[in-house]
């Protein structure tokens, strides 16, 4: 395009029907491009658009125990725990105590260690189990694929 003084680009602007437009206004002179606005909006918000597609959105799924949940009930949940951790999904387990049973927090906390200790060739643990209220959780992550 070229270099003009603020009067004549303004003029160049106008006479190409397109905006001036104020790069970098700390320079010395002001640094200005002769553009149309309202397609460099629309390009920056496709740009950003694409950016948000590419994105990726984590998925956090829960599991409830109870702190006297017997092997079967465990091994049905511990299943699926694997197949959310080889979906790519971060998993929630915590151990929900009920009125009196918080009394059995070694149990939660045996429980939550012992799915870990199943699942670390699946995930590895963000957070070690933590008491919070009335739930004992933990957060386990995917490892990365290969």
């Amino acid at each position: 395009m070229g270099v003009y003084p603020t009067k004549q680009a303004l003029a160049k602007s106008d006479e190409l029907g397109l905006d001036l437009v104020e790069i970098s206004p700390k320079a010395a002179p002001p640094v200005c491009k002769i553009i149309d606005y309202k397609k460099f909006l629309y390009e920056q918000k496709k740009r950003e658009k694409a950016m948000k597609a590419k994105a990726t959105k984590v998925v956090v799924k829960e599991i409830r125990f109870g702190p006297n949940t017997d092997d079967h009930d465990y091994e049905f949940k511990k299943k699926h725990a694997e197949k959310f951790l080889s979906d790519g999904a971060k998993l929630k387990a915590y151990v929900f105590f009920k009125g009196r049973s918080i009394v059995y927090k070694e149990q939660g906390e045996i429980l939550l260690l012992r799915l870990a200790q199943d699942l670390e060739d699946l995930g590895k643990v963000e957070q070690m189990p933590k008491l919070e209220g009335k739930r004992m959780i933990m957060f386990i992550a995917p490892k990365a694929r290969k």
